[in-house]
């Protein structure tokens, strides 16, 4: 009896330290959006409203049904930077995630694929965005800030910036265990309007 009791406490053990040394080397990740692509709203690509840098809302009917709709669905590629700085290996084995526009939520979900983040080296993690942002988009103060947005691509030297969070946290197998990090990783970008064109 008191053997099993021994190999209990050892394995008991050795797992804490294995969720700590985990959580270590997440927590010491440099965590940065890389880049953005192929961002569709209501079905337009977004460059397309952005031809000879003019806001040409005409090219994007389907924007005007889909506020009809009260559903804008809004598909991006976010690729996300994870540096890994320690001399330790680990593995994400799925992330869930929450992205911000200046503060206000538009859409969540969750990254279900294996990461490795070797040490000393840098993962490039693609995560695909697909959302309905009708409540964000209907909001009048909102609307107004994206239009002062985009009215900077509009004018060019008239450059406006915002910021963009997103929010992960991470999740690891131990043996048959998800464990989920202790809180969300907070990532902000500021984006300048003259990306749009």
């Amino acid at each position: 009896m008191k053997k099993y009791l021994l190999i209990y406490i050892i394995t008991f053990l050795a797992s804490g330290c294995g969720i700590s040394r985990k959580i270590d080397v997440l927590g010491n990740c440099t965590y940065n959006i890389k880049s953005a692509d192929n961002i569709y709203l209501a079905g337009k690509d977004m460059t397309e409203l952005f031809k000879n840098r003019t806001f040409d809302l005409s090219s994007a009917p389907g924007l005007a049904l889909a506020m009809l709709r009260k559903n804008i669905p809004l598909k991006a590629n976010v690729n996300l930077s994870i540096y890994n700085p320690t001399s330790k290996s680990t593995v994400i084995n799925q992330f869930d995630y929450i992205v911000l526009v200046k503060g206000q939520e538009i859409a969540k979900g969750m990254v279900d694929k294996r990461i490795n983040l070797e040490a000393g080296a840098t993962s490039i993690v693609p995560v695909q965005i697909n959302s309905n942002i009708y409540s964000f988009l209907s909001n009048g103060e909102t609307m107004k800030e994206l239009l002062d947005f985009m009215s900077g691509a509009k004018n060019g030297p008239k450059e406006k910036k915002s910021t963009v969070t997103i929010k992960i946290r991470p999740s690891f197998m131990l043996g048959k265990e998800l464990i989920k990090y202790p809180s969300y990783i907070i990532i902000n970008k500021e984006i300048s309007s003259r990306i749009l064109y």
